[in-house]
């Protein structure tokens, strides 16, 4: 290690006409030979939320049968192979898969609230409370977990927290059956009425993350000059460069080489995208690649490099759309996502969505992947991060709310010890495996959460009857 007195803040920033970028942790932040030095390189948990709308396959008759999301086996020798979690093999010593919870409050309560699964469950998955039927403007549901984090613990970094998806989400006013689409517009809510707007534009994204404290006039000027906003910085960087021992050079070049590469690949597809060739998504924002893979990962990639400088400690992120329906080739599924997910129970079409599952399942070690190999004093963040991964409904063809999907990546710093299949006894509520994480995160006053009848040992190993 580097040591120096000459102590750098957790919070410097390199600053340019319009751009601000924040620096990752360097060796030089940490008080050398002080009281300080561990308190500087723990770093705080950064959370992830990530909705799949649509259940599982996994959770139809046939799919329980042939595991095609959870795994047959509770404890820490389950099998991945016939999982639509398989790509997350590489992964199962971070990997903790919570099976057999039910989301209750996306049900329908009454008879007029039948038929409205689509339009209400996005609301549910992170409040696990029931919405208020209204396509008016009193909408009502619940804090959802990110932003109960985010309050209490991401208030000290420049952006509270951040809200990211894939698909359209702009609509207003009413969806259908009695819900205002706002419902399914977001999955973060700030407090029960006060739903979070979602960004779709990865450049929309990106200016938000390195032009805080700049106007949008000043991004847009920055961006019709088409220099790279490192180009604004480049005194600044090397003015702390002299000040860095050896590791935090190589730390910090890596760090903008990876900034510099996400801005080549949102130019890229803003160059294509107005370059008039026809677009598979012709009403999309400039910034939004065709490809689903592309657009995920550069997500993906805009919050690894938010964890890193510390930006944001929490995200959320909608995958898709209630209703969508897109076509994901790689998956190698050939239906439309929303036609897919109704199969009727037959079996060969219900493998085919698993395929889809499978394919949304695939991108996340690309996200794992980049949380690991970023060392943040004497771990790395996937040992600093909690991925929540999951969907408020189970069986989509029937549009019910048990047996949902939900897993979580990552160690959290120490809260969860990964490589396990925590299987709920039945009638659990999903809710009590968030309360356990919200008390893990730090939120030990919370006495309830949604529908919760108490919390879920998220570590235990069941004991083998003999």
């Amino acid at each position: 290690m580097y040591l120096t007195r000459k102590h750098v803040s957790r919070r410097t920033v390199l600053r340019g006409m319009g751009a601000t970028v924040a620096l990752p942790f360097l060796e030089a932040m940490v008080p050398a030979r002080t009281v300080l030095a561990n308190t500087a390189a723990a770093g705080k948990t950064r959370l992830a939320c990530i909705e799949t709308v649509h259940g599982a396959a996994g959770s139809t008759v046939i799919g329980l049968q042939k595991n095609l999301w959870s795994p047959a086996e509770a404890g820490r020798t389950f099998d991945l192979s016939p999982s639509s979690m398989s790509p997350l093999e590489p992964f199962r010593d971070y990997l903790t898969i919570v099976s057999n919870t039910d989301v209750r409050n996306a049900d329908a309560f009454e008879s007029k609230e039948v038929g409205g699964d689509h339009f209400r469950s996005s609301a549910v998955f992170l409040t696990q409370a029931h919405p208020k039927q209204t396509e008016g403007s009193d909408i009502k549901v619940g804090t959802s977990l990110d932003q109960i984090y985010a309050q209490r613990f991401g208030q000290d970094t420049p952006i509270p927290s951040m809200q990211l998806c894939i698909e359209n989400v702009d609509q207003a006013g009413g969806c259908a059956y009695g819900y205002a689409c706002v419902y399914t517009d977001t999955i973060s809510w700030a407090s029960p009425t006060e739903p979070l707007p979602m960004v779709r534009d990865p450049r929309a994204a990106f200016d938000q993350l390195f032009g805080v404290g700049s106007t949008p006039a000043q991004r847009a000027a920055n961006r019709r000059t088409d220099r790279s906003i490192l180009d604004w910085v480049t005194g600044e960087v090397a003015r702390i460069t002299k000040t860095l021992g050896p590791d935090d050079r190589r730390r910090l070049d890596q760090y903008l080489t990876d900034i510099r590469e996400i801005e080549r690949r949102i130019q890229r597809v803003e160059s294509y995208n107005a370059s008039g060739e026809p677009r598979d998504l012709p009403g999309a924002p400039m910034g939004v690649p065709d490809s689903f893979s592309e657009h995920v990962k550069l997500m993906y990639d805009l919050q690894a490099i938010a964890f890193a400088a510390d930006i944001t400690r929490v995200f959320s992120f909608k995958l898709g759309r209630d209703g969508s329906a897109r076509v994901y080739p790689e998956s190698g599924a050939a239906l439309p996502f929303h036609p897919a997910s109704h199969h009727g129970e037959n079996e060969a079409r219900v493998l085919q969505f698993a395929q889809i599952n499978k394919y949304h399942v695939s991108l996340v070690p690309y996200f794992l992947e980049k949380l690991k190999n970023i060392q943040e004093g004497d771990a790395n963040l996937l040992e600093k991060t909690l991925v929540v991964y999951g969907s408020p409904m189970g069986n989509s063809n029937t549009h019910n709310h048990k047996r949902c999907p939900l897993f979580f990546a990552g160690h959290a710093n120490g809260m969860l010890k990964g490589n396990l299949h925590v299987k709920a006894p039945d009638g659990t509520p999903m809710a009590n495996a968030m309360l356990s994480v919200m008390h893990g995160l730090g939120v030990t006053d919370m006495a309830s959460f949604g529908d919760s009848t108490g919390t879920l040992d998220l570590n235990a190993v069941p004991t083998t009857v003999v």
